[in-house]
Parts: C-alpha cells; sequence; structure tokens
C-alpha cells in the first residue's frame, strides 16, 4: 500500500467517514433517542448496522414483558432491512438472563453468530463496533471490529430490575473500549477510573423539528387545544424515575390549569397513572409519534422535568430538556446536575420551591425565539464532530 493510500485510509479511521459502522442500541421502533439522531448523522456518509436493543433487565410475568418477548421471537424471523438510507436494521435472537457463565457463553456464540452473519452479507469491512447498550459488551471484541466505541448515556446498572451479571458486563467493556464517550459529568467521574480515554460529549437537540413550535405555524393537537391554560407539559417516558407525586402537587395547585402528559408509562408506574386518570385536570395522552412532539410542545405555557433525585437521575442529562429549549419553552426541571448548565432552565430544590419556580416562567416568560435561538449550537451535526475531533486527536 502507498503512504498515500495510507494516509487517506487513517483519514478515514479518524474522521468517521466511509467506514461500516455496527451500532448496538434500542429497539429502532422506539421512540427516537440520542443514539438515533447520532446514528442519523453519521449515516450521511457511513453505512450502519443498527442491533435492535438486548436486555438490560430481568424480564417479569408482567402482561407488557410476556408482550415484549412474543415480539422480539416474531421479529427474529424478519430480514434485514435497510430503515432509512444507510442504516439497516438486525432483530438478535438473545436470551434475557447474564447470570450464570454457561448462559453468558451461550449468548456470545449466539449473537456473534448472527452479526457476523449479517456483517457477511452486507459486505461490511473495516467495522467500528459503537455500543451503547451495555449488555452489548458480550461480544465486544469478537466481531473483527477495528475500533470499539461504548457511548455511555446512564448509570444502566442503578435501573430498577436490572438483569444479573450486567454489572460485570458494563465494566469489562469500559475496559475493552478503545474511546468511552460519556454525556453526563456525573458519569464522566465514575466512568473514567474504568479507562483513561473517558470524554464528555452532552446530548444534543433536533433543534429544526422542535423549532416549528415557536413559527406559529402548527396546528394544535385536538386534545390538548382547547384545556384550561396554564398548560404544563412533559413528554417523555412515563417511569420510575419520574417524580408522579409531584407532578399532582403541581396539579393541584393550578387546579384551573391543566397538567399534560405525552408518553407511555412503564409498569411500575402503572399504579399512579390509574390514579391520575381521576384527577380531572390530569391530561394523560398516551404515546404521539415523533412528528407531533413540535404541536404539543406548542401547546404548552411551561414545561416539567420532573425526575425523581437519586443515583439514576443524578447521571442523566434528559434529552427532553433540550428539546422544551428547542420549541422555547420555559422549563422547570428538578435539581439534576446536567439541567443547570442550561440557560433558561429554572430549577427547583423542593416541590414548593419547584411550584414557585413554575409560577416565576408563567409570569415572567422570556420571547420563545429568544429561548429556542439560545440552544441552537447544540445540534446533533454538532455532537457528531465533537466524536470526531476525539478520535483525531487519539489517533
Amino acid at each position: 500500500m502507498t503512504k498515500n493510500a495510507v494516509k487517506m485510509l487513517r483519514e478515514k479511521f479518524r474522521s468517521l467517514r466511509g467506514r461500516d459502522i455496527v451500532c448496538f442500541s434500542h429497539d429502532w421502533t422506539g421512540d427516537p433517542l440520542s443514539k438515533t439522531h447520532l446514528m442519523r448523522v453519521l449515516s450521511r456518509e457511513n453505512r450502519i448496522l443498527w442491533v435492535n436493543a438486548l436486555p438490560n433487565r430481568t424480564p417479569t410475568a408482567a402482561s407488557k414483558d410476556v408482550s415484549r418477548i412474543a415480539r422480539k421471537l416474531k421479529s427474529f424471523a424478519e430480514p434485514i432491512r435497510e430503515v432509512e438510507k444507510n442504516i439497516f436494521v438486525l432483530n438478535p435472537l438473545v436470551i434475557p438472563a447474564y447470570g450464570s457463565d454457561a448462559v453468558v457463553s451461550l449468548n456470545r456464540k449466539l449473537l456473534v453468530r448472527q452479526i457476523r452473519r449479517t456483517m457477511r452479507r452486507l459486505g461490511f469491512e473495516n467495522v467500528v463496533n459503537m455500543v451503547f447498550n451495555p449488555a452489548a459488551g458480550l461480544v465486544a471484541g469478537h466481531l473483527g471490529e477495528s475500533e470499539l466505541i461504548y457511548y455511555c448515556v446512564d448509570e444502566y446498572t442503578a435501573f430498577t430490575g436490572v438483569a444479573s451479571g450486567l454489572k460485570e458486563i458494563e465494566e469489562e467493556l469500559f475496559r475493552k473500549a478503545d474511546v468511552v464517550i460519556v454525556s453526563a459529568e456525573k458519569l464522566l467521574e465514575s466512568k473514567a477510573k474504568h479507562n483513561s480515554a473517558t470524554h464528555l460529549i452532552r446530548h444534543g437537540t433536533d433543534w429544526q423539528h422542535f423549532r416549528k413550535a415557536v413559527d406559529g405555524e402548527l396546528e394544535l393537537p385536538t386534545d390538548v387545544a382547547d384545556l384550561p391554560r396554564p398548560i404544563i407539559g412533559f413528554h417523555g417516558l412515563i417511569a420510575d424515575w419520574v417524580d408522579l407525586d409531584l407532578v399532582k402537587k403541581i396539579a393541584e395547585h393550578f387546579s384551573q390549569g391543566s397538567v399534560v402528559l405525552v408518553g407511555k408509562h412503564t409498569i411500575e408506574a402503572e399504579g399512579k397513572v390509574a390514579e391520575f386518570r381521576r384527577i380531572a385536570n390530569v391530561h394523560i395522552v398516551g404515546r404521539k409519534p415523533y412528528s407531533e412532539l413540535p404541536a404539543y410542545c406548542a401547546a404548552f405555557d411551561v414545561a416539567i422535568n420532573p425526575f425523581v433525585v437519586n443515583e439514576l437521575t443524578l447521571a442523566a442529562n434528559p434529552l427532553k430538556v433540550r428539546e422544551y429549549l428547542a420549541a422555547g419553552l420555559p422549563v422547570v426541571s428538578t435539581d439534576i446536575p446536567e439541567v443547570r448548565v442550561l440557560e433558561d432552565v429554572l430549577v427547583g430544590e423542593t416541590s414548593d420551591d419547584f411550584i414557585a419556580k413554575l409560577e416565576d416562567a408563567l409570569a415572567h416568560p422570556k420571547p420563545r425565539a429568544a429561548v429556542s435561538d439560545a440552544i441552537r449550537h447544540e445540534s446533533w451535526d454538532a455532537k457528531v464532530d465533537e466524536l470526531r475531533a476525539i478520535l483525531e486527536e487519539r489517533n
């Protein structure tokens, strides 16, 4: 190989251009998360094999878990499909447990066989393994990859019901990775001990998508358009890290207004959600397509991020907060470290303080265009540029 060819190959390797990338993440059909946005940017100049979710949580006998397992088994028979240009989705078969050496070994063999076969079919070469799901540590280093990147966006072992053995798998993944990227300062503090090549890249936002909420041209959704104001809004997964007791207090305080919750809920939140359905001014409208979220944001007067403060959320970087800001909304959040770096987010340190901050946000709103403009530079393209700069510096 000539010196020029070697130089060109190194440039491709460093800049994540013209590469084949295997990405382990959540299910492609789920709500667009940070991983989705990053891969969509990278797919403009690379080919992506998106491996649908490997289980992080031990399944239960609940109907939702049983249904999910049934869907997974059915989807395994589906062929590889190109869901968007340069993004190919694989539905892997895996046993949802990691607690014994025998199961770990069997899962590794199953996954390596499936993924290598798919890579051959697609003609993947010089592969970058970009892991967002810690369970994929099972196969890290076994796929013939040229580079291994672990992109860690949560304190995964702090989730309710986490699978036995996942902690050990993730810690080994940290050690194996050529580069570790984290999305929050708390994660940087806790993960750098496993790998000195650990770097912080905070989340971006799909600014142009949510900016539509500012322009005044969107038709408000019929299920919220005529609700009494103020409309206090939330979008996202309603899970046990959402402080639903705080949401109830907000609804009671703003009894003449409306609290709107957009999103599906987890098994753990089932009881509270059922209770909310009996509160007249709380409106649970369910999961909505990503394309409709700007219209809901346009209907909100203020947006909330009511997270419980615990080990999981202290290391979280809630994507919804940047989306609210891109939509021009004033935002009130509980005291999560990553929201404190953002302009136009008010922080409530107690439930009473949270409600006081809501009153303040409603009484003194900034122009929505100004709020949105302040977050414009936090694009996903900019985040991919940060990733490329880190890889270039390393090489």
